[in-house]
């Protein structure tokens, strides 16, 4: 396994800045050991340490490894491919399983077959936001450990034909003021290409700004503000000029 080139470059420069002094040899080889340590949690493996500490002495000492470069890649590849489909599994059946048992509670509203569930945490009372709408949210997910993977604390206008289906589905409906959490299953939600976690369950909390701040839906409201009579001569104007 090779460590980062910039690992190299760091410790380069590190050196290079402490030529006149006294170098803890101890100290330093216990830190590049913290830093083995990361790169190889990066790599999300139950791996043997005793056997990696044997690695290093024995590379260190002129001895051969037991497997070429290559093969050690090739199998690390496949160890975080099992890895990657067993925990995607897990995350699946735990979507199920807390889907199934929320379902019962109190102020729950299943939608698409008890793969897409929302409470109302709070209720609204303007505009609907409708299916061809493009609302101003602003929203927080989470899985269900409670980690946070997304957040916008700011009005941001969402297409919803352009959004994940759980969600566009689960804010379909809402009124202007409205807040929601969404549960969504790993099926109509990030399935394996999830952020973090492979075909994991995750929760949105949303609230509708305005159910249509598309372009066209700001003009049509400049529109209702003009009384009627003055935009009755507007027309009438514009359709003279196109004759």
């Amino acid at each position: 396994m090779k460590l980062h080139p910039l690992f190299f470059l760091f410790a380069a420069l590190s050196l290079q800045a402490e030529t006149s002094q006294e170098h803890d040899i101890a100290k330093i080889s216990e830190a590049m050991g913290h830093l083995i340590g990361k790169n190889l949690e990066a790599l999300g493996l139950d791996l043997d340490v005793e056997a990696i500490v044997k690695g290093l002495q024995d590379a260190s000492s002129g001895k051969h490894s037991p497997m070429s470069e290559e093969e050690c890649v090739q199998a690390i590849a496949v160890l975080q491919e099992e890895n990657f489909s067993l925990l995607a599994e897990q995350n699946r059946q735990e979507a199920d399983d807390f889907l199934a048992a929320n379902k019962k509670k109190e102020h729950i509203v299943s939608l698409e077959n008890g793969k897409l569930q929302y409470e109302t945490i709070k209720e609204g009372f303007g505009q609907v936001v409708e299916p061809y709408n493009s609302p101003i949210v602003r929203y927080t997910a989470r899985y269900l450990d409670g980690q946070i993977f997304g957040s916008v604390d700011e009005d941001e206008l969402i297409s919803l034909d352009e959004t994940i289906v759980g969600f566009s589905k689960g804010v379909v409906g809402m009124k202007e003021g409205e807040v929601r959490k969404l549960y969504l299953h790993p099926d109509l939600g990030y399935g394996k290409q999830s952020h973090l976690l492979p075909n994991a369950l995750v929760i949105f909390e949303v609230e509708v700004i305005k159910a249509d701040g598309s372009a066209d839906a700001q003009t049509a409201s400049k529109f209702d503000d003009i009384p009627p009579q003055i935009l009755q001569e507007l027309q009438t104007d514009e359709t003279a000029s196109l004759q």
